[in-house]
């Protein structure tokens, strides 16, 4: 291991700080004494600008510890926003001085959600929102077509951070929006708008304002072409709350995920549906991704997903071909790939179904991704129903995960899936043995299963 040169990561801190010149990197935030051409610390090129620190010394402030025991507990006070489905990804609601990131590609609806929402708190208390990317007349003509024109909304177009927190003095605002923390500027910084000096000095000074007034803080953040977040993971530390925007492929949902929440739950997820008059929640989504033909063909069938607390009724299908080149092809849209091949290799092996001559394509519809085991068996059925030419009926939910040894094993929150299949209309249902209730629901005929043998019976003698 080399040594690191004891110039770099040092910050004056003695009375000669004004005198001396040091160097911060523009993208990973590097102080170093020296100047050179190439970062020492990320590598990138001509990074390396100059840095003034201008901070006295301070002294050391006392601080008392506390016992655990005698901390005092606050029930936290929420602040409804006006849509239930954004409620449910916060946890309930907004929390005074909490500060919320929020991020999606650009165009799918982070600033017309946020302007929905500025418009409904204003009515109850002041509200600031701040563009750094388009001018007033671009917001207020958004404003009109979402039916806010008369929203008591203050607004600002500006990218100056100091600016940004003096009308935050003047105005004491109890939510302000950000749009986009990208483009704020700070003097404090030496590097341009973007950098990770600045990302993470303006990001700071916002979220010490919010934590200091209880204003509640929305920053808007931009994303990668991977897309995760831009900027140093530092800022989803800062922050109390990340949300990620997705669209499904058909554009005609929007979805919200909560990866970060202090306040709540993780993994939530809302819904929602883009219109000309914004952002409109969708309290029942499952009707949505349920709507199937009239006609149903095979390789068809409805299982169940745990998003969150919500449950999820949603349709997988798979197709089966014979493959004309010599390897054949697997696609998963929704599902994980490696599971895919996982769940051949199980269905071959304890299915007697040869599927190593035909191309594999399996669609989780609706745009949705799969990030738990309780659809492998549908996918199983699914790839079955295909290979054989059986049709699954309409009224027939799948769920459970299968092992190796092509056993059928349970996931959790049995009970909450089978309530949403039979309040949806489902009458029989394919389940791990392990998650049969003692009182199945009204009019739902269960079937448990221990081996993915037994799950094919039901898919011949149902067919």
């Amino acid at each position: 291991m080399t040594s690191q040169d004891p110039a770099m990561n040092t910050i004056p801190t003695s009375s000669t700080a004004q005198k001396e010149k040091h160097f911060a990197c523009t993208a990973c935030g590097l102080v170093t004494r020296k100047w050179s051409g190439q970062c020492p610390g990320c590598e990138a090129w001509n990074t390396l600008e100059p840095y003034r620190s201008s901070a006295a010394p301070q002294p050391i402030p006392e601080a008392a510890t506390a016992l655990l025991p005698d901390v005092t507990q606050h029930r936290l006070q929420r602040q409804a926003t006006g849509s239930v489905e954004l409620d449910r990804v916060l946890g309930g609601g907004l929390v005074p001085g909490q500060a919320v990131l929020i991020g999606g590609d650009p165009g799918i609806g982070k600033s017309t959600l946020l302007l929905q929402l500025a418009g409904r708190m204003a009515a109850e208390a002041t509200t600031l929102y701040v563009s750094g990317e388009e001018s007033l007349e671009q917001v207020a003509e958004r404003a009109s077509r979402l039916g806010l024109r008369q929203a008591p909304v203050h607004l600002l177009a500006c990218t100056q951070l100091e600016t940004v927190l003096a009308q935050c003095q003047a105005l004491s605002p109890a939510c302000m929006v950000v749009d986009s923390i990208q483009t704020m500027v700070s003097d404090q910084q030496p590097s341009g708008a973007g950098s990770v000096l600045q990302l993470k000095g303006c990001t700071a000074a916002l979220v010490e304002l919010a934590k200091a007034t209880g204003c509640m803080l929305f920053l808007v953040g931009h994303v990668t072409k991977e897309g995760v977040l831009a900027g140093p993971k530092v800022l989803e530390h800062m922050v109390d709350t990340v949300l990620s925007f997705e669209a499904d492929p058909s554009g005609r949902l929007r979805l919200l995920r909560a990866t970060k929440n202090r306040f709540g739950a993780i993994h939530e997820l809302a819904v929602f549906a883009m219109t000309e008059r914004g952002m409109r929640d969708v309290n029942n989504p499952s009707a949505i991704f349920l709507a199937r033909p009239a006609a149903v063909g095979s390789g068809s069938v409805i299982t169940t997903l745990r998003e969150g607390s919500r449950t999820l009724m949603v349709e997988i299908q798979a197709l089966c071909d014979a493959c004309a080149h010599g390897n054949p092809r697997r696609l998963a849209l929704g599902v994980d790939p490696g599971r895919l091949a996982m769940l051949l290799a199980v269905l071959s092996r304890h299915g007697g179904l040869g599927v190593h001559q035909y191309d594999c394509f399996i669609n989780l519809v609706g745009g949705l991704r799969a990030a738990e085991t309780a659809p492998d068996l549908a996918c199983a059925m699914a790839i079955a129903s295909s290979l054989r030419g059986r049709v699954i009926p309409d009224q027939v939910v799948v769920f459970g995960e299968l092992g190796l040894a092509g056993e059928v094993r349970p996931v959790h929150a049995g009970a909450e899936r089978l309530l949403e299949a039979a309040k949806h209309g489902m009458r029989r249902a394919i389940i791990p043995a392990a998650n049969l209730p003692k009182t199945p629901p009204r009019g739902l005929e269960v079937k448990p299963v221990e081996r993915l043998g037994q799950a094919l019976e039901l898919l011949e003698e149902w067919s």
